[in-house]
């Protein structure tokens, strides 16, 4: 049997494939339809899909305060997820997933350093290797063209998330999937909300955008859970570098699919990220 440290680095990681998979589905979906639609999406998705987790896993429902817990995480991650679909429908998605996620790890890093103590020196060389390695791979976006109301929402939409992997850890020790379930519904009646209130025109999918547009949902309930996770049984910084460094797929994805090249400078990222998930692990 896997040690426990062992077994949260990989839900780390397969919350990084899942979550960048979900990234490149959702990014790309919103050129076909309103960003509003994908994140609508997921929520309902994971409205379907927690309540089954819970009763297959056989989860007890939740205090009031993990509810409260969960009812945060679903306002950060949808409110966050809305601002980077928007921003990578209008940039290369390699540079705003990317950006999204060092501002991201910053926040959960600082709390779990306060809560948790500091790390061993492999992880702290760990953490230093996955930003070198985010940063390369932006550094040779550098010269995209991207507008202030693009950076803001960037940059707010990292923030979010970084708030998001701290709601998570709060409740994940004790229950998982019933919180999760609270968060999408949290989620799904502001989204509604907020479009109402601001009178949100939302452009009808196409079939092809709906079938997207679901899948991102599916990629971005995996990731949730692998998070949740991982945070369970290892620290919070660990599970979120490892989470983070979803842009590698991401970027993959989109020079596959796409044909949005790499620089070499940028495979230098990889390598560093590559490094980073070695050092965490030791």
């Amino acid at each position: 049997m896997l040690p426990v440290e062992n077994l949260a680095n990989i839900f780390g990681l397969l919350s990084a494939l899942s979550w960048g998979a979900g990234d490149f589905v959702g990014g790309y979906a919103t050129r076909r339809a309103s960003a509003y639609s994908a994140v609508m999406a997921t929520q309902v998705t994971g409205i379907i899909m927690f309540p089954i987790l819970a009763l297959v896993f056989s989860e007890s429902l939740p205090s009031f305060n993990n509810l409260m817990w969960g009812g945060l995480a679903g306002f950060f991650g949808a409110a966050g997820l809305i601002l980077l679909y928007m921003s990578m429908a209008r940039g290369k998605m390699s540079i705003v997933a990317t950006l999204a996620a060092v501002i991201a790890i910053i926040i959960p890093v600082i709390y779990s350093a306060i809560n948790e103590g500091l790390p061993d020196t492999f992880k702290i060389a760990g953490f230093i290797f996955a930003l070198i390695g985010i940063w390369f791979i932006v550094r040779m976006n550098a010269g995209l063209e991207l507008g202030t109301k693009d950076i803001k929402y960037i940059a707010v939409a990292g923030i979010l998330f970084g708030l998001f992997f701290i709601s998570i850890d709060s409740f994940s020790s004790t229950g998982i999937y019933w919180p999760l379930t609270f968060s999408r519904i949290t989620a799904l009646f502001m989204i509604t909300l907020f479009i109402k209130i601001t009178a949100t025109k939302i452009t009808k999918p196409t079939s092809n955008a709906i079938m997207l547009v679901v899948l991102a949902g599916i990629f971005n309930t995996g990731g949730v859970v692998l998070f949740a996770l991982a945070s369970v049984a290892g620290r919070l910084d660990v599970a979120t570098i490892l989470s983070s460094l979803s842009p590698a797929v991401t970027v993959l994805l989109a020079c596959v699919i796409l044909k949005e090249k790499l620089a070499p400078r940028q495979w230098v990222g990889v390598v560093a990220s590559m490094t980073a998930i070695v050092l965490i692990s030791i």
